[in-house]
């Protein structure tokens, strides 16, 4: 059983890259075929295939095959829904500048 700090750790890590970030928002509606958001990102199918490992290693995103294709999709759907979440709140915290050094720290 993984503690709610290992959790939120796995899906920080998939969320560390912009990449990633970008792969996983489409996840929230029907699931994708990598062909799909590498065209969309302007990325070749095998970086794609790349960015897609840390997710599914971190257990957050299955890899269902469908004929010759394979689609991807959050495990649970409640990641989804987190995802949303976390999305939706960027804005509040992006307006709040309370730290001093936010631009120079990257937050």
């Amino acid at each position: 059983m993984n503690s709610g700090s290992e959790v939120l750790t796995r899906f920080g890590r998939a969320l560390a890259d912009p990449i990633r970030c970008r792969l996983l928002l489409p996840l929230r509606e029907p699931p994708a075929h990598p062909s799909d958001p590498a065209e969309e990102l302007g990325i070749s199918r095998t970086r794609l295939s790349d960015h897609l490992a840390c997710p599914r290693d971190c257990g957050l995103v299955v890899a269902v095959p469908v004929g010759r294709r394979t689609r991807y999709e959050f495990a649970d759907p409640r990641l989804g829904h987190a995802l949303q979440d976390l999305r939706t709140a960027v804005p509040a915290v992006e307006s709040d500048r309370t730290c001093p050094d936010a631009d120079a720290k990257g937050c």
